[in-house]
């Protein structure tokens, strides 16, 4: 019997071990060593289905493509058999040996870990010129360029930069998203709205391409020399026609992970000419009317006047100063108010600027404004140009006279001039006062003593009842952690509302939202996160897995949505998902 003890037990552990040993989870890696400038696929590959899958943390690399899930079912001899793959696409970030970490995954309630994997980084290398390498078909027929309007402009002067991206007729792009945004430093810079991205035909050095417009920019130089425009760089998910056909014939295509960039420009900004300056010039440049006008000209004394200094044209209006006007002592004048009604587009900025100013007659008389210049610095001609207003008389018919020029004061012994008043100069005073008796009274024993004693002791029991509320509020921890996710929510979302309508601007607010919401909660920049990284920092919060994929979802549509169509209905349905999904990791949240 003790015999056939030890058999079944021996038996059951063999065949538990050989149970466990069905399960196979491990990482796979395109290649062990590769240059900086390459691309590393990573492949974590089960043959059993699992739950709670944990990637490692890419610590040394930038992931650039994934994660993607894919799935195969098979039948060999009758046996079924099973694959499911988790691909990460990583970029190194500096040269050096690294390691691959452990992922994680639970199979049938039991955890199972891939075996860490070392990789090698060395410095960049040269592609290989295979026509049939689908990395070096996508770097010949991808091109990021940089088109600026003018190398070397003068200070001020507007130049354009067009950022396109050419595409061969033999590939595709699946996707893309920006790494590095181009930053113009010491220039005034506004970008162009784009609605819509509109494949065209065009030509790279030669060849036939399609390309798309992907962002266009207006800047204005503030210094001169040498300026740099930092590049705008793009990861791109490359469609790369094959060798092999489908069964009707159709070239298959696979997929590969580039980069691009437009590449630094250096602009040479000219000075402005010192020869022939103006000494009232204020730094305009462009082409511009000038003009003074007053809302009237003749007017009675104590009513007022409005004198507008306005610039209409092309040119850098919001970066200088409207000449100042220079009225008589006896026209009061206020500050004015200045108005702006410019448009920029791809030919700079066009509009009108101006400064309105209130003017207030005292006496009667007739007032001249004087001729008004305004300069100028026309690039078209490359010389100054001067503008002047005329002159303009305002007629005040009504109003207390000023001093007449026989009525001149005269300087007295201790050097004072007298004081001469106009007859009707206190006409504003009234003497004839219609005075009532105040009557007195006592103020105790009166209704507002009473009131005043009374009124504290009132106010003991509604205080009570006040605290009771509140201890039972703040009892109410779901119902607290309720209200508060849902102020959170309408705090973060509000801009987000306000731009419905606008795809463009609506999902910029929706992503700045959903950052700003993690960055206040969890005291994190999340510019520096990935959406994978997020996600592992809200799973560690204890929020639960559906609503962490919900969060990264928004994530993701707020990128994609830019570049492709989207209604107001859609928009709609992506302000309630984020209000709730908000409202949700706010009450999950530990």
């Amino acid at each position: 019997m003790k015999g056939i003890k030890y058999i079944s037990i021996v038996l059951f552990l063999l065949f538990s071990s050989l149970g466990l040993a069905q399960v196979k989870f491990e990482a796979k890696l395109s290649k062990t060593k590769l240059g900086i400038n390459e691309r590393l696929r990573v492949d974590f590959e089960m043959n059993k289905d699992g739950d709670n899958f944990n990637p490692p943390n890419f610590s040394n690399f930038a992931v650039v493509g994934g994660p993607n899930q894919s799935v195969s079912k098979s039948w060999v001899n009758g046996v079924s058999q099973f694959s499911k793959t988790y691909t990460y696409f990583l970029a190194p970030k500096s040269q050096g040996k690294f390691t691959i970490n452990q992922a994680t995954i639970e199979v049938d309630g039991q955890v199972y870990k891939t075996t860490p994997v070392a990789v090698t980084v060395t410095k960049a290398v040269d592609k290989p010129k295979d026509g049939n390498n689908a990395d070096y078909v996508a770097s010949e027929n991808i091109h990021l360029v940089a088109e600026v309007s003018k190398a070397n402009p003068y200070l001020n002067e507007a130049i354009t930069v067009v950022y396109k991206l050419y595409v061969s007729p033999n590939t595709g792009v699946s996707n893309w998203r920006e790494i590095d945004n181009p930053r113009y430093n010491d220039f005034w810079s506004q970008n162009i709205d784009i609605k819509g991205l509109k494949v065209q035909n065009g030509d790279y050095k030669g060849e036939s391409y399609r390309y798309v417009v992907l962002r266009k920019t207006v800047l204005y130089p503030q210094k001169t020399g040498k300026l740099k425009i930092e590049p705008l760089s793009l990861d791109i998910t490359v469609d790369v026609p094959t060798n092999r056909r489908d069964i009707f014939g159709g070239r298959l295509m696979t997929q590969v992970h580039k980069t691009v960039s437009a590449g630094e420009r250096v602009i040479n900004v000219k000075p402005l000419p010192e020869q022939g300056k103006p000494i009232d010039f204020t730094g305009a440049v462009g082409n511009f009317d000038f003009k003074v006008t007053t809302s009237k000209n003749e007017l009675k004394a104590s009513e007022s006047l409005d004198l507008k200094v306005e610039v209409s044209g092309n040119g850098n209006l919001k970066l200088f100063e409207l000449p100042k006007v220079n009225l008589p002592s006896s026209l009061e004048v206020y500050e004015p108010e200045h108005n702006e009604n410019v448009q920029t587009s791809l030919a700079g900025m066009q509009g009108r600027i101006s400064d309105n100013y209130t003017v207030v007659p005292q006496f009667k008389g007739k007032y001249p404004i004087p001729s008004i210049t305004f300069s100028y610095f026309d690039v078209k001609t490359e010389s100054y140009k001067r503008i002047s207003s005329d002159e303009i008389v305002v007629n005040v018919f009504q109003g207390p006279n000023n001093l007449p020029a026989d009525k001149s004061p005269t300087i007295v012994n201790n050097g004072k001039q007298p004081v001469v008043l106009n007859s009707d100069h206190f006409a504003f005073v009234k003497t004839q006062a219609n005075l009532q008796p105040v009557t007195h009274e006592d103020f105790f024993k009166s209704n507002l003593f009473w009131g005043s004693l009374l009124a504290p002791l009132l106010a003991i029991p509604l205080a009570m009842v006040f605290r009771k509320q509140k201890a039972v509020r703040d009892a109410d921890v779901v119902g607290t952690k309720l209200r508060k996710a849902d102020k959170l929510a309408k705090k973060y979302l509000s801009e987000a509302k306000k731009a419905l309508g606008n795809k463009e601007a609506f999902y910029v607010a929706l992503e700045k939202a959903l950052h700003n919401y993690l960055k206040g909660k969890l005291n994190i920049e999340t510019s520096e996160f990935s959406k994978d990284k997020i996600s592992e920092l809200l799973q560690s919060k204890q929020v639960e897995t559906e609503v962490v994929n919900e969060f990264s979802s928004l994530l993701q549509s707020c990128e994609l949505a830019r570049y492709t169509p989207s209604t107001n209905v859609a928009m709609k349905q992506d302000l309630d998902k984020a209000a709730k999904t908000i409202s949700l990791i706010d009450k999950q949240i530990s």
